[in-house]
C-alpha cells in the first residue's frame, strides 16, 4: 500500500476512536448504571430466595381466612406473617372507578390498582356497531409490580387490595395501598388527559422502613390478550406486533408469525402492544431497565390474535422525593395522532410512535409520509367519499408518472415497427450464431435510434409508488368501518363467496374487487404482448406473463379491498392511456421516422450507450474468433 492509504487507514482509525471517547459514558452515568443493575440483581435474588417461603405462607393465610372457626386473631397473625406490612390490604372487596374523555374510557381496579378494562369511544370492533371498540378486559390484562417489604416477604401489587382516596380535580384517580402502619402508604395515582394518554404516578409515603432498603428499582410484570378486532383473522396477525423503542430512538420488533422473544440489557423508552389498527403502549418517563418481552400466537378459534409478556424494571425512590411515572397510550395507530405526541417536544425526548404504523422500507416510507399521506389528508378534508378519495389519488398518481410512461410505449412502438426487420436478422443467424444475431440485432437499434432500457425507466419510478400504496391503504386506519359499493368495510376483504372450507393459498373465500382486479390485470397483459415484438421462440415467457395476474389474485384475495380497488383504478386507467398513445402513435409515421433517423446516424459514430454496447460485443467476438483459431493451430 502506498502513503496516502496509510494515512487513510490512521484517519479512519483516528475518527472511530475519537467517536468512542465522546460518547464513551461518564463515571458518574457508569455508578448509576452499576447501582441500578445491582439495585436488580439484588431484587430477583431476594425473590428467588423468598419464594418458596412467601407462597406457602400466603397458602396458610387464605386457608385461615376460609375457615370460619378460626380465630381471628389467628388469621391476622398469619396474613402479617404472609404479606408483612401489607396484611391489612391482603383483604377487600374489589370496586371500580371510571374516567372518561371524548374518546377513551378506562375502568380501574381497586384489586391491584391497574386499569381492567379500556374502552375507544369513536370506534367500534367489526361486526358490532353499538359497543364502544374494547381494547382488553378483565383477565385478559395483568398489570403488577413486585414489592419485597422489610421482613423479607416478596408481594405482587395484583394480590392487594388498592382504597380509593378522593380527589377534587377531573379525571384524577388515586388508590391507596395502605401499610399496617398509619402513617406509610403507596399510592397510584391515574390522571387522564384529553386524548388518547392515561398517566401513572407511583407516589410511596414513609415507606422506608415498610420496604427492604436496598430496594431502587421495582420489578414490573405486563400480560396482554390482543382480541381479534377485525374480519380477515389472517390479514390482521400480518400487523400484530410486539414493538419496543430504545432510548435513542432504535426501533426493536418481535415476530409478528411466529412464537418469539428477546431480552434487552439496553434501556427502554416505551413498549408497544400493536394490533392492525389499535396499541396498548407503555411509556416510561424516565426507562425501563433490564427487560424481557415474549409473544404467542393463539389458536385460530381462541378469539384472541396474541399473547404479549414483558418482564422489566422501572427506577424507584423509597423517599418519593424522585416519583416513578409512566404513561399509557389506548388507541388507534393513526399517523397524525400518534406523531403530535411529538410536536413542540425537543429531539431527544420525542417517542417517534408514529413508527407504530408500517409504512415501509425507507424509500417506501419517505414516499408514503412525503407525497401519499399529505395528498390523502387533502382530498379526505374535503369531505369527499373514501372511494372517490382513492380514484383522484391514482389520478393524481398517473399524471406524476405520465411522461415516463410515454417514453416508455413510444419505445415498445419502435421495437414493434422494426419487428420485421428483428425477424429477418433471426433468420439470417440461426440460434447457433447467437452471437452475431445480437450484434445484428444491437447494431438495428443502434441506427434506428432504440434503447430496449428505456422500458424500465417508468417502472423504475413507478414501483416505489405502487409500493407506498400497497404499506400504506391496508394500515390506514381512514378505510376502517368505510363501504364502497358491495364492500361494507375497505380496511378488510370484500368476500361475495364463502365455500366453507380452505383452499390452499386462496382461503375460504372469493373476493371481488380482487377478481376484478386480476380480469384487469389479464386485459391489459394481452394489450401488452399484442403491441411488442416478442420472439416466437419464447413462449415459456408468454405464459409467464400470463400467469402474474393469477398469481395476484391469490396474493391479494386476503387484502384490504381498498387496496385491491387502488389498483383496479391503476390498470383501469393505464389501458386507457395505451389505447390513447396506440390512437396518437401511427406504425407507419413511427417506421418512417425510424428510417429518417437511420439516414442520419448512416456513417456517424459516436459514444451512445448502444454504440459503446455494440463496439464492445464486437470486441468480444473478435478475441473469441483469436482465440479460436490459435486454439485450432495446436
Amino acid at each position: 500500500m502506498d502513503k496516502n492509504t496509510w494515512i487513510g487507514f490512521l484517519l479512519i482509525a483516528a475518527i472511530i476512536v475519537g467517536f468512542t471517547m465522546l460518547n464513551r459514558p461518564s463515571k458518574a452515568e457508569l455508578a448509576e448504571r452499576q447501582r441500578v443493575q445491582d439495585s436488580i440483581a439484588f431484587v430477583r435474588a431476594a425473590e428467588q430466595e423468598a419464594l418458596r417461603i412467601s407462597e406457602q405462607l400466603k397458602v396458610e393465610a387464605d386457608t385461615a381466612v376460609a375457615k370460619k372457626d378460626v380465630a381471628q386473631e389467628d388469621v391476622q397473625a398469619r396474613l402479617l406473617a404472609a404479606y408483612g406490612t401489607f396484611a391489612n390490604a391482603a383483604q377487600g372487596e374489589e370496586k371500580w372507578i371510571t374516567l372518561q374523555n371524548e374518546k377513551l374510557k378506562v375502568t380501574l381496579s381497586t384489586l391491584g390498582g391497574r386499569i381492567a378494562r379500556a374502552e375507544l369511544l369513536e370506534y367500534h370492533a367489526s361486526g358490532d356497531s353499538i359497543n364502544p371498540l374494547c381494547l382488553f378486559r378483565g383477565d385478559e390484562s395483568a398489570f403488577a409490580f413486585t414489592l419485597i417489604t422489610s421482613n423479607n416477604r416478596i408481594i405482587q401489587t395484583s394480590n392487594l387490595y388498592f382504597t380509593p382516596v378522593e380527589s377534587a380535580e377531573p379525571n384524577k384517580a388515586i388508590l391507596r395501598l395502605k401499610t399496617t402502619s398509619e402513617d406509610a402508604w403507596l399510592d397510584f395515582v391515574y390522571e387522564l388527559s384529553d386524548n388518547y394518554m392515561i398517566h401513572l404516578t407511583l407516589a410511596p409515603h414513609n415507606m422506608q422502613t415498610e420496604l427492604a432498603q436496598n430496594i431502587n428499582a421495582l420489578e414490573l410484570q405486563w400480560r396482554q390478550l390482543i382480541p381479534q378486532q377485525e374480519q380477515g383473522r389472517k390479514f390482521e396477525e400480518r400487523y400484530a406486533q410486539l414493538q419496543y423503542m430504545l432510548v435513542g430512538g432504535d426501533m426493536e420488533k418481535l415476530s409478528e408469525s411466529k412464537d418469539d422473544n428477546a431480552k434487552e440489557s439496553a434501556r427502554v423508552r416505551w413498549i408497544g402492544y400493536k394490533d392492525q389498527f389499535f396499541s396498548t403502549v407503555l411509556i416510561a418517563d424516565d426507562a425501563f431497565l433490564s427487560s424481557q418481552f415474549q409473544s404467542t400466537v393463539q389458536g385460530k378459534h381462541s378469539g384472541y390474535i396474541k399473547e404479549y409478556n414483558t418482564h422489566t424494571s422501572v427506577p424507584f425512590d423509597l423517599s418519593g422525593r424522585n416519583l416513578t411515572g409512566m404513561r399509557w397510550y389506548l388507541g388507534p395507530n393513526h399517523y397524525h395522532t400518534l406523531k403530535a405526541y411529538d410536536a413542540d417536544v425537543e429531539r431527544d425526548q420525542r417517542l417517534y410512535l408514529n413508527k407504530l404504523v408500517p409504512l415501509g422500507w425507507k424509500i417506501v416510507s419517505w414516499i408514503n409520509t412525503a407525497l401519499v399521506i399529505p395528498m390523502f389528508d387533502l382530498f379526505t378534508s374535503w369531505g369527499l367519499h373514501i372511494g372517490i378519495v382513492i380514484l383522484l389519488m391514482t389520478i393524481v398518481i398517473k399524471l406524476i408518472i405520465l411522461p415516463f410512461v410515454f417514453v416508455s410505449y413510444k419505445s415498445s412502438a419502435k421495437m414493434r415497427a422494426l419487428k420485421p426487420q428483428i425477424d429477418e436478422i433471426n433468420a439470417k443467424f440461426p440460434q447457433d450464431k447467437m452471437q452475431e444475431r445480437s450484434q445484428a440485432t444491437m447494431q438495428l437499434y443502434q441506427q434506428a435510434g432504440v434503447s430496449p432500457m428505456s422500458g424500465c425507466l417508468p417502472m423504475l419510478f413507478q414501483f416505489p409508488v405502487l409500493m407506498a400504496m400497497f404499506w400504506f391503504l391496508p394500515t390506514a386506519i381512514e378505510l376502517r368501518g368505510k363501504s364502497l359499493w358491495w364492500a361494507d368495510d375497505l380496511s378488510t376483504y370484500d368476500a361475495v363467496f364463502h365455500w366453507g372450507f380452505n383452499i390452499p393459498l386462496l382461503g375460504d373465500h372469493l373476493s371481488l374487487f380482487c377478481l376484478l382486479m386480476t380480469i384487469c390485470n389479464i386485459g391489459y397483459t394481452y394489450i401488452t404482448m399484442q403491441s411488442q415484438a416478442t420472439d416466437p421462440n419464447m413462449k415459456f415467457m408468454k405464459y409467464m406473463m400470463y400467469a402474474m395476474p393469477l398469481m395476484f389474485l391469490f396474493i391479494f384475495n386476503d387484502y384490504a379491498a381498498g387496496l385491491s380497488y387502488y389498483y383496479l383504478l391503476s390498470l383501469f386507467i393505464t389501458i386507457l392511456q395505451t389505447m390513447i398513445f396506440r390512437w396518437t402513435l401511427d406504425d407507419k409515421k413511427m417506421l418512417a421516422e425510424i428510417e429518417a433517423n437511420k439516414k442520419k446516424k448512416a456513417g456517424k459514430t459516436g459514444n451512445s450507450w448502444m454504440e459503446r454496447m455494440a463496439k464492445a460485443q464486437y470486441e468480444r467476438q473478435k478475441q473469441a474468433r483469436e482465440q479460436a483459431k490459435a486454439y485450432a493451430k495446436r
